[in-house]
């Protein structure tokens, strides 16, 4: 019954979804995409979906992917859209083992060896590497002062073994941290910036710009620092939330589609940070968070700049219209609404 739906809903997708023109060859749309959840994006919403998550298996030397039927139920999505690309993200918050993997020359190869058995026996399309982050404990992983070394000899390990036709990114601080862009640059395609979780209420997670009420770093300064730490405008995504982040009556973490206004809380458009948020009857800010209005502005931030493209995190925080994925579609890919 479950082949039976995912089918009905390919030959929908084939029948309302096609898009209408890209505004940019070149430019991409990253859409990540969880494990544990169960919604089917849209192919032509994204150019790229990174699966989350693959992680380093317990032996040091290769990959563990969660629920592998849905890395293949998003492999299957390229047959509706050709030119989709789906790579597994290895890593997440707290995925550790890296820097064991990473120190050891062998277990790195082995480790490098087994990400290109995966590509091969899921039909994927390349490797994203998420790990948050080298030299860092802040995830309750373990770590080393050597780290940021390792780090740069995985990633031209993997580039080597993954070779020049499949695809190899990797996740970024915002601050631009604990990496050697300028090392790691020649062998990857493009950076993800998470430009998201710089600061938590009362103050905005995401903002594009410095106010009153953002947090110490924001879309624009993290932009900025991984060009000034080595890498080049086209080689850099700029990371979009599809979710909020609160206090009070409302959770830490809460999607796009849950965030509810009501009489006691207002929503509010901060004028210098360019994106809204709500506040309660006393003026605090309790949830910062990203809508179409504040994407658009991000989009159009990316296209002056000459950014390669748009991430965020993640699909299944949108609501059931797809109000931001289609923002972010339209105003990247130049796809009219799906």
């Amino acid at each position: 019954m479950r082949r039976v739906v995912f089918c009905l809903m390919m030959l929908a997708f084939c029948a309302c979804a096609s898009p209408s023109e890209v505004a940019e060859k070149d430019s991409v749309v990253v859409a990540y995409v969880t494990s544990w959840s169960d919604v089917i994006p849209d192919p032509f919403c994204t150019t790229h979906i990174n699966y989350a998550f693959g992680h380093v298996n317990a032996t040091f030397d290769g990959v563990r992917v969660d629920n592998p039927q849905r890395l293949k139920d998003m492999v299957a999505l390229k047959k509706v859209n050709p030119d989709l690309k789906v790579m597994l993200s290895v890593g997440g918050w707290g995925s550790g083992r890296f820097s064991e993997m990473a120190m050891d020359r062998k277990l790195r190869r082995s480790f490098a060896d087994d990400c290109l058995r995966v590509v091969k026996e899921f039909g994927l399309d390349g490797i994203d590497i998420d790990w948050e982050y080298p030299t860092s404990s802040a995830a309750g992983i373990s770590y080393s002062p050597e780290d940021t070394g390792n780090f740069t000899m995985l990633m031209k390990d993997l580039r080597q073994v993954l070779g020049d036709g499949l695809l190899l990114t990797f996740a970024s601080a915002a601050s631009a941290e604990y990496v050697d862009f300028t090392a790691v640059e020649p062998y990857v395609d493009f950076v993800n910036i998470m430009a998201y979780d710089m600061a938590t209420a009362p103050k905005h997670h995401s903002a594009l710009y410095e106010s009153e009420i953002s947090g110490g770093m924001t879309s624009d300064k993290a932009a900025r620092a991984h060009m000034a730490a080595g890498v080049p405008a086209h080689k850099l995504v700029l990371g979009m939330p599809f979710y909020g982040r609160g206090s009070g009556r409302y959770a830490d973490f809460n999607d796009f589609k849950d965030i509810k206004k009501d009489i006691e809380a207002y929503e509010i458009w901060d004028e210098k940070a360019q994106v809204p948020y709500i506040e309660d009857t006393d003026g605090t800010l309790i949830v910062g968070y990203d809508n179409p209005r504040s994407l658009k502005i991000k989009c159009g931030y990316i296209k002056a700049n000459g950014l390669r493209g748009a991430m965020y995190w993640d699909y299944d925080g949108d609501d059931s219209d797809g109000t931001l994925r289609k923002t972010v579609a339209r105003e990247i890919l130049g796809r009219y609404e799906l």
